[in-house]
């Protein structure tokens, strides 16, 4: 049985449905993130799980029983929160020593306990340290070693990283990731970063309107989402619309003036997406689509290319790997492959 499950979880605020219909189950151990723009219900559906607010409707068993309605100080979760929401007064070891006074452990335990969360966070010789005195990605250690320390059964985290820094950010990813695998703790993030959640999870669950959109691996996810929602939310995707036409003998999906081989596979019914790093700069032919290169834009280890075709305007990442890029205004022809497509339904996601 698996070690959190929410059943039809629901959460309604008068006429507005925050949340609906929500089922997830979760293996012990593992590293979930719910992930989705702004207004998902992704936060609510995490402070249902921490008992800060009552479901509408639905249950939530931790462990074989169930805590829908059990008092958050009584669930034994841990919580790190986007503000770190350490107390002022108090140095590193009293903020991760506080859970555990309010738990009575016993004063040699305590220090034990708040010394070995310290020192997994990296932090071990700034336990005497106030807040004020501290880095953001240092405060952010201290929370995470306090909602550590009490050996939570499920620690939440509510975008823990976004106050941070873009390099900071993806170091704090990396040491995050490291330290939830040697604890092995179960763990939900809330995040609206699709990077922090593809580099950080187990699966993730990519929400809209209230609604779980997909449940998958990251690499499955993006490589083959099941909506046009997900493929455009989780990265930039191109949507095309192919027909099958006969070329050479063959049955071949039409974008535009290119005609696809699909070797042996059918021309996809309806919408596809595919992702701009699987289009090449080719030679002209009667598989590829030609246009002209509108914009260019150098971003460290790739470029970001723009490129106006018959078919509307097509993304292109290129790896900056020696290989010249074509300049702005020269005539381009872009090929992929047939299991570059992946077939979507539904809208495209809302800015």
């Amino acid at each position: 049985m698996s070690y959190l499950v929410l059943n039809r979880l629901s959460k309604r605020y008068g006429d507005l449905t925050a949340v609906e219909d929500l089922s997830l189950s979760v293996e012990r151990g593992e590293f979930i993130s719910l992930l989705g723009p702004s207004g998902c219900g992704k936060t609510t559906t995490l402070q249902m799980i921490a008992g800060f607010v009552e479901p509408s409707g639905g249950s939530i068993v931790l462990d074989g029983k169930d805590v829908s309605r059990t008092p958050a100080n009584k669930r034994g979760l841990g919580m790190v929160f986007q503000n770190y929401a350490l107390f002022p007064h108090m140095t590193a070891a009293e903020n991760v020593s506080f859970g555990l006074e309010m738990q009575r452990v016993g004063k040699d335990e305590r220090q034990a306990r708040v010394a070995e969360a310290l020192k997994l966070v990296g932090l071990a010789h700034l336990a005497d340290r106030h807040p004020a005195r501290m880095s953001g990605g240092q405060q952010q250690r201290v929370a995470l070693a306090r909602a550590l320390v009490i050996r939570p059964s499920v620690l939440l985290l509510d975008e823990p990283l976004s106050n941070l820094d873009a390099k900071l950010r993806e170091e704090m990813q990396l040491e995050l990731r490291s330290i939830q695998r040697t604890v092995g703790t179960t763990t939900i993030l809330v995040t609206h970063d699709q990077s922090e959640a593809l580099a950080l999870s187990d699966r993730v669950v990519v929400m809209n309107q209230g609604r779980v959109e997909q449940v998958a691996e990251p690499f499955a996810a993006y490589e083959a989402p099941t909506s046009r929602f997900v493929g455009g939310f989780l990265g930039k995707a191109n949507v095309f619309t192919p027909t099958p036409q006969t070329y050479a003998d063959e049955v071949r999906a039409r974008i535009g003036e290119a005609h696809i081989p699909m070797e042996g596979q059918p021309v996809p019914q309806g919408a596809v997406i595919v992702r701009p790093e699987k289009i090449l700069f080719a030679e002209a032919g009667a598989c590829a689509l030609p246009g002209r290169m509108k914009t260019r834009v150098f971003q460290g280890n790739h470029w970001l290319c723009q490129v106006d075709t018959s078919v509307g305007e097509v993304l292109v990442i290129r790896q900056n790997d020696g290989v010249p890029v074509p300049a702005e205004g020269q005539t381009v022809h872009l090929r992929w492959r047939a299991q570059d497509m992946c077939a979507v339904a539904g809208q495209e996601p809302t800015p």
